[in-house]
């Protein structure tokens, strides 16, 4: 496997895992805190119609898709670049894998099904609909810094092979 494709592969990953992070950002700073402003039943509409659609995405091509390649892209560092280069990649892939995908798995996904089966307008839906923002952006917090977390992890290793 060529130097270059190397570099290609790993800059893909920094543009790839920055690409999630901005969504996880604009949805923390701009999009949840428009939505608990609006009126309950508006909220609770938006969030599901946002929610349904992801599946429709290219943002969730991107969001699964990397963390098999993360993984295949240390994979392939370790056979053939070792050195610093893998380091770099195996902690990004790990975060990653870890604090993006695993906690979209865990957190944010069942309390987006929870609110999918909900009636915007009952009046059973407030309650749910309260903590679901709160809870929801802290998870989605903690996704934004992983993903930026594995995006530098990325660039150094990118940087790390290109310097190898």
């Amino acid at each position: 496997m060529t130097h270059q494709l190397m570099g290609f592969l790993a800059s893909s990953a920094v543009v790839a895992s920055g690409l999630v992070a901005g969504v996880f950002l604009a949805f923390s700073d701009l999009v949840m805190n428009s939505l608990a402003k609006a009126t309950r039943p508006g909220g609770i509409e938006a969030m599901q119609v946002i929610n349904r659609q992801v599946y429709r995405s290219v943002f969730l091509v991107l969001l699964m898709g990397m963390a098999p390649f993360s993984a295949l892209l240390t994979a392939l560092a370790y056979v053939h670049a070792p050195g610093p280069a893998v380091a770099w990649l195996a902690i990004g892939s790990g975060l990653y894998g870890l604090g993006v995908v695993v906690i979209t798995v865990l957190c944010n996904v069942p309390m987006n099904l929870r609110l999918d089966s909900m009636d915007p307008n009952a009046v059973a839906s407030e309650g749910y609909w309260r903590k679901y923002v709160s809870r929801w952006t802290r998870w989605n917090h903690v996704r934004v810094c992983a993903a930026a977390g594995a995006t530098v992890c990325f660039l150094a290793g990118c940087l790390a092979l290109v310097q190898g």
